[in-house]
């Protein structure tokens, strides 16, 4: 199965921006400075890892039958609703035991910017 990752780059940079607009306008007055900071750090890497997603997403689309390309992008989805997810949940609903959720999105992002990594250090290197 074909997954549009920059269509789920995109979305996830979308609701990335809403919850940012969120905590800043809607919970700035309503959480703790500890609270609000989690909040901030699930933001911050939900913005970048969708921008590392679209990344992948280009490197998809110029060869799209690679297949450790695919599950870069899958873990790369994966962390950030793992992550963020767990941590906008934590924040909102005060479940602490979802903390527990959040170190798994961690080794997702993790896993997919190996995957990257070693997917670049395949390509071909042309050096001036």
């Amino acid at each position: 199965m074909r997954i549009n990752f920059l269509g789920l780059a995109a979305l996830c940079a979308f609701t990335g921006v809403a919850f940012g607009a969120f905590g800043t306008h809607g919970l700035k007055h309503l959480l703790s400075p500890a609270l609000l900071e989690t909040y901030k750090t699930a933001v911050t890497y939900q913005m970048w890892h969708s921008l590392g997603l679209g990344l992948i997403a280009i490197f998809a689309q110029q060869q799209p039958n690679n297949k450790q390309l695919h599950w870069a992008g899958r873990l790369m989805f994966a962390g950030i609703v793992l992550f963020s997810g767990s941590l906008y949940l934590l924040v909102l609903l005060n479940i602490k035991a979802l903390g527990m959720i959040t170190p798994l999105g961690g080794l997702a992002f993790l896993a997919a910017w190996l995957l990257l990594a070693l997917f670049a250090l395949k390509q071909p290197h042309s050096y001036p």
